[in-house]
């Protein structure tokens, strides 16, 4: 048999190509070929985008746009970028780009934290030497050049892994916080902040780490907590009369701390005034403590010999409990009493609290309102010093032991454990903190409580609970904010105080002005320690005016990044104006006590109101197992091996996906794996589809394409699928629903774009008899790819923009417009109609599977029943018939024909409720009507008579399935029923031959290497069922195969070269085949 040729080996061109938008004169197009990898394909981008200066020209060409302002948090580049920092990166990016693409000038200026102990630390690394005194001893004027010199190892390193994961940020003109610039506006701010007396200084007990010799603020303090084993020490104080005597009736108190290094600081307990206190007996004592602890403590049957209530132990005096610490006869008088405080309770320890105003913020604040005196034993080292007994010289922590043991020779101890608790640590040496008083500059944030969580209220979260919950709780609870740090390297606090005065003090708010106190300044000056701690004056008190020798808390100094970044107020107020303040800031969930904190209090202080309108949070990146990433753990990630393993927009895809922004990630390579093949594999599939019968049929785009109205349904449907992604993804990106929008694009280039209208149109792009469908197919699948490239160019900025530039010769995405929808596209109806034959199309299958036939068999009849839609319209009907692969789809009302009700009784339930009667129950559940057990699925009441007794059937009682009627294999779902005739004769087992013969012969010609173009000679052999259907189909067979010629029988096959045998329902079939031509 003879065949016409369906596809020419000469094509012309279907259309000379255009730009729709542009009147300029067609130019032919080819598609490329796709990239051999991911990789290859960003890195190739990444020269192309140099060399077009790309980033430069978005900004350009949205430069007269409404502004989108974002900030970015400045990281500190002593130290390498981590795989952590790529999701908050590629938040940042997809936002920025989307934001661009909508036409908004986005500000992307960069930012380094380029002060405070992170460099400290690694400078005296480099240095080979640790703590303050070797620091001193070095000099600070040494110390701080190796500071400013080590501020930008790694500089490199950030900006080359922002390039390569497509972050794009402006290092042209970054700000930095050492600058004397951006140091002169922090001065500014902090002046101001003086003026508007929010600033003073003072004694509190404050957080201090040893180590690094300095205090921290709490929002510090909150990013540095770990689980630690300490003692559980209980100890006694005895109970004394007025003159010191002891008590006649041998009373003590049993006090309970986890820092024994504290004791020797005691200086009073405290009782709750509403609690019961018990008095019980131990060892020829009787020992007092609350009495909701005495069961722990000495067990449920102890005996309670006497009652308190908290406000009658209030004034009881005790003896000290060691004696270490030498103290006056005044101090004596003071202290060792017992006093009445509400933060009191006994859901732990005793019920009374050891308190030593020296080392802890709410004993601190106690004994100033009780006057108790302030025993403070230990240097800026964290060490006793060294005239204290036992201990003199010892750290702290090392101390607890000796403490201990001091008290246990004296009579002191009752009982020593130990415990696993969170407990502060350094969070940038992770020392473990004390709680020391100590003279600080604080900013009263606390007076600002209401208006910042006042402002808070005006800033979207994302998620809400952090700003409502995390962040919202810390802004209520929050103290005043302890801003000097006795280091070397930051921003110096400009204040100075007069050497005779101390109440005489000035703030500066400039180079200028402090060049103008001093009597000039070098040209070269540096405001940082040494240099400017040399700088005094004479005070109005006759006096010098000398700098306190402290630094800035370096989160103040990123909190001040909006102001300090335009040098403002000192310049640019309108550069500042106008981007003041952030659209949009994103950091990891740590930043509540941290960054974003800083941007709000001090926006709150200078009175602007919040500092950033929307924040997105991100959560932290564990490991595949979940497990949090630690070097000591050796579950950590090179980011930039990740980057060689897959690319960079895998990565970035995978991050946003896999779960939204604020919840923790696993980073599962096989997840990556999942990911990339679900989008790109499957982007790129269709691409290569669309590229390659679009090079065969010389298509490029052209007016003379049918408009969207004139094309098929199939078409018009998946515009107006398109649309409402462009329109729900355009929302959600705008509403930092970032996950959600791109898991809607995922489902519909694998569900609508792939599975459902590239498969059903396949046989459009190639030798289509009507030219006119031909072009509608290719038009709007083009339309489809690049809506897509542009939809997810924010978050995949190199797969995006190669598959944009492959399909409109070489332009880039990222020089495009986002998205927008055409309501004019938008279909509701045809929509739904598509949706419910899909969904027939899936019980369908079902059925076919129930009964084992294969979809290339045909079927008779399919009974269907489509909820509210009746009839589908004969194009979408077309669609069900050939995806089913059925002659007739006969349409019912209800599918009360097609299935009959079964009741399934529930044992489990009807045991225990009628007993001996269950099976009864049972078989009156199975005879109940039709019409009751409609009714019952539908939620009506049933009457049930069991031997008698007539009851209302519960829900739980059963469970009502549907079964087919006759020979029908019947699936239902969400009022869709499809209802199959398996039945078969003998024609449709001669077609379902044909249709098995085909999918032999493409596996053959894919597997001997063939174009898809190319035109083949065919043979078929096998029994008589193989002979009749290729006679009864062989027009079909050809046309499907592109056969010019086709034989029959054994010989047939033997003289041709490619051979293949397979079975068909246990049929040996032989397909043979060559290149015509050749």
């Amino acid at each position: 048999m003879r065949f016409q040729n369906r596809i020419h080996a000469q094509r012309r061109p279907m259309t000379r190509p255009v730009d729709p938008s542009s009147s300029a004169l067609p130019i032919p197009m080819h598609y490329p070929d796709s990239p051999p990898s991911l990789r290859s394909l960003e890195e190739d981008l990444l020269k192309a985008w140099r060399h077009e200066d790309l980033f430069r020209r978005t900004m350009e060409e949205t430069a007269a746009g409404d502004p989108f302002v974002f900030y970015e948090g400045p990281p500190t580049a002593n130290g390498r970028p981590g795989l952590h920092h790529i999701i908050s990166r590629t938040i940042k990016d997809l936002v920025c780009r989307h934001r661009t693409m909508q036409g908004r000038s986005v500000t992307r200026i960069a930012g380094w934290d380029t002060h405070g102990l992170p460099v400290e630390i690694e400078a005296e690394r480099k240095l080979g030497i640790s703590g303050k005194p070797e620091i001193e001893e070095l000099g600070i004027a040494r110390f701080n050049e190796v500071c400013r010199d080590s501020v930008f190892t790694y500089k490199e390193d950030w900006e080359a892994l922002s390039e390569r994961i497509g972050y794009w940020l402006d290092y042209s003109r970054p700000y930095v916080t050492f600058h004397t610039e951006y140091i002169e506006s922090v001065w500014a701010i902090l002046k101001e902040l003086a003026e508007r007396k929010l600033l003073y200084q003072g004694q509190k007990s404050v957080p201090y780490c040893p180590r690094c010799g300095t205090a921290l603020s709490s929002h510090e303090v909150a990013q540095g907590y770990e689980d630690v084993e300490d003692p559980s020490l209980y100890f006694l104080c005895h109970w004394t009369d007025g003159e010191g005597k002891p008590d006649p009736d041998a009373r003590t108190f049993l006090v309970w701390t986890t820092t024994p290094w504290t004791v020797p600081s005691n200086a009073a307990l405290a009782v709750h005034p509403e609690l019961t206190y018990a008095e019980v007996a131990w060892e020829g004592r009787r020992v007092v403590l609350a009495e909701g602890r005495v069961g722990a403590l000495f067990g449920e049957d102890t005996e309670i010999l006497r009652r308190y209530r908290g406000e009658e132990l209030v004034g009881v005096r005790y003896r000290r409990p060691l004696e270490h610490v030498p103290v006056t006869e005044e101090e004596r008088a003071a202290g060792w009493r017992v006093v009445a405080e509400d933060f009191v309770s006994a859901e732990d320890g005793s019920g009374l609290v050891h308190m030593a105003p020296a080392f802890g913020a709410d004993d601190y604040a106690a004994g100033q309102r009780h006057g108790f005196p302030l025993l403070r034993p230990v240097d800026d080292r964290g060490c006793f010093r060294e005239e204290i007994p036992v201990v003199g010289g010892q750290f702290v922590k090392d101390a607890d032991a000796p403490l201990v043991e001091a008290l246990r020779d004296t009579g002191g101890l009752f009982r020593i454990e130990s415990m696993v608790h969170s407990y502060p640590h350094c969070w940038r040496c992770s020392s473990p903190l004390i709680y020391m008083a100590r003279d600080s500059w604080f900013a009263a944030t606390s007076s600002l409580k209401e208006k910042m969580m006042a402002n808070n209220r005006e800033v979207a979260w994302h998620p809400p609970e952090v700003g409502e919950g995390r962040f919202g709780e810390w802004l209520s609870n929050n103290v005043d904010w302890a801003l000097s740090r006795e280091r070397f390297w930051g921003t110096p606090l400009p204040v100075w105080v007069s050497d005779r005065d101390s109440t005489v003090v000035e703030w500066i708010g400039s180079v200028a002005e402090l060049a103008e106190r001093a009597g000039g300044l070098p040209d070269d000056f540096d405001p940082h320690r040494p240099f400017i701690d040399e700088v005094t004056w004479p005070a109005p008190d006759g006096g010098t005016m000398r700098r306190d020798p402290v630094v800035l808390d370096v989160w103040f100094d990123s909190g001040a990044m909006p102001y300090a970044q335009w040098h403002w107020p000192h310049e640019n107020d309108a550069e500042f104006q106008r981007h003041f303040p952030a659209d949009f800031i994103c950091e990891g969930l740590d930043q509540t006590r941290g960054w974003f904190y800083s941007l709000m209090a001090i926006s709150t202080m200078l009175e602007r109101g919040p500092a950033y309108r929307n924040v997105v949070v991100n959560g932290l990146i564990l490991d595949a197992d979940g497990q949090k990433m630690s070097k000591s753990k050796g579950n950590t990630v090179d980011p930039w091996e990740a980057i060689a393993e897959f690319g960079a927009d895998p990565l970035r895809w995978y991050l946003i996906t896999v779960s939204n922004p604020w919840l923790p990630k696993r980073y599962d390579p096989e997840g990556v794996r999942e990911s990339s093949r679900r989008f790109f594999d499957t982007v790129l599939n269709t691409y290569r589809f669309f590229a390659l019968y679009g090079n065969v049929e010389g298509w490029a785009p052209s007016e003379e394409d049918p408009s969207p109205q004139d094309r098929p349904v199939l078409d018009r449907w998946l515009l107006s699928r398109l649309h409402r992604v462009v329109a729900e993804t355009g929302s959600d990106l705008e509403g930092y629903q970032l996950t959600r929008a791109y898991r809607r694009v995922t489902e519909f280039v694998n569900e609508d774009l792939s599975n459902w209208f590239v498969r059903r149109s396949r046989s459009r792009f190639w030798g289509n008899t009507d030219p006119r469908d031909a072009r509608a197919a290719f038009r709007t699948l083009h339309e489809a790819l690049v809506t897509v490239a542009r939809l997810t160019a924010p978050v995949t900025p190199f797969f995006s923009d190669w598959v944009h530039r492959a399909l409109s010769g070489g332009a880039s995405v990222h020089l495009a417009p986002f998205p927008e929808a055409d309501p004019n596209l938008l279909d509701e109806p045809l929509e739904a109609e598509m949706a419910s034959v899909r969904t027939l199309v899936s019980l369908g299958r079902a059925a076919r599977e129930d009964v084992r036939i294969r979809v290339r068999q045909p079927l008779r009849r399919l009974h269907a029943v489509l909820p509210g839609l009746g009839r589908p319209r004969a194009e979408v009907l077309a669609l069900l018939e050939d995806e089913l692969n059925v002659k007739e789809v006969a349409f019912l009302d209800s599918a009360e024909a097609l299935v009959f009700l079964v009741a399934r009784p529930n044992f489990r339930v009807l045991g225990p409720r009628f007993q001996q009667k269950s099976n009864a129950a049972a078989s009156a559940l199975r005879d109940l009507s039709q019409e009751a057990l409609a009714g019952f699925r539908r939620g009506d009441p049933v009457a049930l008579e069991v031997e008698g007794e007539t009851v209302s059937v519960e829900p739980d009682w059963m469970e009502v399935v549907e079964e087919a009627s006759g020979d029908l294999v019947v699936k239902s779902e969400n009022g869709h029923t499809a209802a199959l005739d398996p039945s078969l004769d003998d024609e449709l087992r001669t077609e379902g031959m044909a249709r098995e013969l085909v999918n032999r012969i493409q596996r053959l010609r894919k597997e001997s290497g063939l174009e898809i173009t190319d035109r083949i000679v065919l043979a078929v052999d096998g029994p008589d069922e193989v002979a009749k259907a290729a006679g009864r189909f062989g027009e079909f067979i050809a046309g499907e195969t592109l056969a010019v010629e086709m034989g029959a029988g054994a010989a047939a096959v033997e003289a041709l070269p490619e051979v293949m045998e397979d079975e068909v329902d246990g049929m040996k079939v032989r397909v043979a085949l060559r290149r015509a031509g050749s």
